[in-house]
């Protein structure tokens, strides 16, 4: 079972918009001495969606050779067919559990997704964590499938959910949270989806502050609930800035530059932030005591 906090981190570049594999395997180790449960490699602030499948598996294999820590692989694609393809090729290399999001430029009605799901855990033989981010996707994965999901196929073995809802969690753990494992998608319901069950996080603000994500968990580990609450309401200021209030890909990335990892900017169609928003950011890092 997947616990704990995992970051779904970044995916540098050079000023070439080429991957700057010395950076990212700086990045490893910086996030395992920050005491992270794991690694989600190629999920949305990896900004898979523009690398091209050779890139995608460059990445993984530079972070599979670095990592000491377990590794969860985005491999979501348009299509069954390559979604598979990219799966396997990510298992052979060595990941410990495969991330998938639906298919998002074509939306699949609800028996579409069930049969793309099932036809993936068929064919690869690996621990599947759904992905449910309707944010980009615009799908919201129905609780029915997952349940349906998790019953019929025993490599199902998680979900990160990334809509937002506190109901949505608990609905999720009271169905199926003692076969698999739940994962908070949002930095916001860190704390409160661990009171109701949930196992850990996927959160984008870990690659900005990973010690204070793992410092609320540990105090949720530890029943210390007072200083948990302070936490979790310490990262909401963070995220709505770094994560919610602009571009987040771009913002996390001139966020770590602030904090003094040179991880580049997006790349485009994102574009650096403009001076508004990099005070903005430079104030709310000041205030949490990141810079």
């Amino acid at each position: 079972m997947f616990e704990g906090v995992f970051v779904p981190h970044i995916t540098p570049f050079d000023e070439e918009e080429k991957i700057n594999e010395e950076m990212l395997r700086e990045l490893v180790h910086y996030f395992a001495d920050a005491k992270l449960n794991g690694l989600v490699t190629l999920g949305s602030n990896g900004e898979f969606p523009y690398l091209s499948f050779e890139e995608k598996l460059k990445v993984l294999k530079i972070v599979r050779e670095e990592s000491s820590l377990p590794i969860i692989a985005g491999v979501a694609e348009n299509s069954t067919r390559e979604t598979i393809k990219l799966a396997k090729e990510a298992w052979d290399i060595g990941v410990d559990g495969l991330l998938i999001a639906p298919p998002y430029y074509f939306k699949p009605n609800v028996r579409e997704l069930f049969a793309h799901y099932s036809r993936i855990a068929y064919e690869v033989e690996a621990p599947i964590l759904l992905y449910n981010v309707p944010k980009f996707t615009t799908i919201n994965i129905d609780i029915d499938v997952v349940e349906k999901l998790v019953e019929e196929h025993s490599n199902i073995v998680g979900i990160k959910d990334s809509g937002g809802s506190i109901g949505r969690l608990a609905e999720l753990i009271r169905r199926v949270g003692g076969k698999i494992s739940i994962l908070a998608g949002t930095a916001d319901l860190m704390y409160p989806s661990w009171i109701l069950g949930a196992h850990g996080a996927v959160v984008a603000v870990a690659n900005v502050a990973p010690r204070l994500c793992v410092e609320l968990y540990n105090a949720f580990r530890e029943q210390r609930y007072q200083r948990a609450r302070r936490l979790q309401l310490m990262i909401n200021y963070l995220n709505e800035v770094v994560v919610k209030k602009y571009n987040q890909i771009s913002a996390i990335k001139e966020a770590m530059r602030m904090c003094g990892l040179e991880v580049g900017y997006p790349r485009m169609p994102a574009l650096p932030l403009d001076e508004k928003a990099l005070e903005d950011i430079e104030k709310t890092l000041i205030e949490i005591g990141l810079i």
